[in-house]
């Protein structure tokens, strides 16, 4: 499915930008983090990646025009894909024209609440001194994380030098300053998150007061509402960042920093990302892009020394370790804290909404797993073949909601969507959490064919190489647990899909067939229903066609 790219804004006070350069075309193939042109906003000229792979099918502004800030800018999908639809405006997006007319409406809008502001900041803004907002460095940030602080309050800070690195929803990003002067004041802290538009920090002339500033800054964001308003109090207390105390603690970090040579390291943000998920230090690794950047496959392909065994002597409460082993004396009390990533926050925001709107209620039944076990043992014995168990339990769902329409639907207050396409997502477990890549048409692959797709799309979950579009539309959901040992278990409903399928371990256990205890080998599936689309009854009928499928495989091939 295409995405579509708008201008972003790329620097707290940008309202348009230029496309300098366009350092793809149409017809390229894109990657995570390949460059896509250089936008000159009204400070700076900055290269701009893209957070999608796929083929450019479509250039919304070109080279030296410039276009307001969320104007289409591209789009990226398949090659030969049709766009036409988001072209003329069916696809979500407006006519160019009327957007842009949208656009500059909004843009004027803004410029009159910035001369609103100016008018009442101007007394107490000294000259020189200048409020850094939290940018909005990808088209669909709502808000920031500050993963880590380049610069210190009290340092000297140049014009183009980082002062932050900050993760958005898409990646993490690092932030340029477009000023000269002392940073004065720090508004957000490491691992904290705050809206876009939020005080991020004050850049001025050494011992200016910001307390003003500060008070200031807090009364105008109640003058409009065209800027996100923060959850915090409306004051806002100056304080300065509390140093850490750790004594005795060798461990890596992943932050940008100047070597004894005075040379910068240049790395893409999503080997940053990853760096710092790994616990890598960027000095350690060579780039092989160019100039020497360090991207995705350079840390892919770090082998690091073994790690050290870390022995922590005092940390101070404001202070959390990540990673590491901990030695603590026997009879001691010990914690720290791990700051939740995007990914986390997500997760928790989607599975409460579901498990608190929709009605859950569950139906559990155990299968008979003896056919499907000799089935797939010959099917494996097929050159260049591996089916899973897995596998056979996601053609089995595809099939039986071709039977059962009413689970393959959604949910919404007009009225019930029944989804003709059978889009099966498929949950896998990645270190910072939950994943659910989307097999597309289920009921129209093979078994090989599924095989070889789920195969791919976990691989790329692991990886962090998912796109958008391999995470979008789902249907109904498996979740399977087996492969731990895990016998028997219950799901949240992934949301907007009316049902998700929990699948358990095969166990080899004692079982009665034609009168006769013998051994039998048996698996418990749980399927969770939302109860506003799918009746007790529905759900039951479900099950018996999904149990006849895997106890009777030869019927999956026909």
């Amino acid at each position: 499915m295409a995405i579509v790219v708008n201008m972003p804004r790329l620097s707290d006070t940008m309202e348009e930008g230029t496309v300098a350069a366009w350092l793809k075309n149409v017809g390229d193939k894109i990657e995570e983090g390949d460059i896509l042109a250089e936008i000159e906003t009204d400070k700076a000229t900055m290269e701009f990646e893209s957070f999608n792979e796929g083929t450019l099918l479509h250039k919304g502004v070109a080279e030296g025009d410039t276009a307001p800030v969320d104007v289409l800018l591209a789009i990226i999908g398949e090659e030969g894909e049709d766009i036409s639809d988001l072209l003329n405006g069916s696809g979500g997006i407006t006519d160019t024209s009327n957007e842009a007319s949208s656009s500059n409406q909004q843009v004027d809008d803004r410029a009159s609440v910035a001369t609103l502001e100016a008018s009442s900041d101007a007394k107490v803004v000294p000259e020189g001194v200048e409020v850094v907002k939290m940018p909005r460095l990808s088209d669909t940030m709502e808000e920031g994380t500050v993963a880590a602080w380049l610069k210190n309050v009290g340092d000297s800070v140049e014009e183009g030098d980082i002062l932050a690195e900050i993760e958005t929803d898409k990646a993490t990003m690092e932030f340029e300053s477009f000023y000269a002067g002392t940073l004065l004041y720090i508004g957000i802290q490491e691992g904290e998150s705050s809206p876009v538009d939020e005080v991020l920090a004050i850049i001025g002339p050494e011992g200016t007061d910001v307390e003003p500033i500060l008070k200031s800054a807090s009364s105008s964001s109640s003058i409009s509402d065209v800027k996100p308003k923060s959850n915090s109090s409306a004051s806002i207390e100056l304080v300065e960042p509390k140093e850490k105390t750790v004594e005795n603690v060798n461990t890596s970090s992943n932050e940008t920093k100047v070597p004894a040579d005075g040379k910068r390291i240049f790395a893409s943000p999503l080997a940053k990302k990853i760096a710092k998920e790994r616990g890598l230090s960027l000095q350690d690794i060579k780039g092989s892009g160019e100039h020497g950047r360090i991207v995705k496959k350079d840390i892919e392909n770090y082998k690091a020394p073994a790690p050290v065994e870390i022995e922590v002597k005092e940390v101070s409460e404001n202070n959390s370790l990540n990673t590491g082993l901990i030695n603590l004396p026997v009879g001691t009390e010990g914690q720290h804290e791990v700051k939740n990533s995007q990914m986390r926050k997500v997760i928790a925001k989607r599975l409460s909404e579901s498990k608190f709107s929709a009605p859950h209620y569950y139906l559990n039944i155990e299968v008979d797993m003896s056919s499907a076990m000799a089935s797939r043992k010959k099917i494996n014995e097929l050159p260049d073949t591996k089916v899973s168990f897995n596998d056979l339990v996601v053609k089995a769902c595809a099939m039986a909601l071709k039977k059962h329409p009413q689970v393959n639907t959604t949910w919404n207050d007009a009225a019930m969507v029944y989804h003709q396409h059978v889009h099966i997502g498929v949950a896998v477990a990645v270190p910072d959490g939950l994943m659910v890549p989307v097999l597309k048409f289920a009921d129209q692959m093979t078994l090989t064919q599924i095989g070889a797709s789920v195969k791919e799309l976990a691989g790329k979950a692991r990886n962090k190489k998912l796109t958008p579009a391999e995470m979008e539309g789902s249907t109904f959901t498996v979740s399977n647990l087996g492969m731990f040992g895990i016998v028997d278990f219950t799901s949240i409903i992934n949301q907007p899909n009316s049902a998700i399928l929990s699948v358990g371990a095969i166990v080899e256990k004692p079982v009665v067939r034609n009168g006769e205890i013998v051994v039998g080998n048996t698996m418990k599936v749980t399927l969770a229903c939302d109860h506003r689309t799918v009746d007790g009854a529905t759900g039951a009928q479900f099950l018996m066609t999904l149990r006849a499928y895997l106890e009777n495989p030869v019927t999956m091939l026909a």
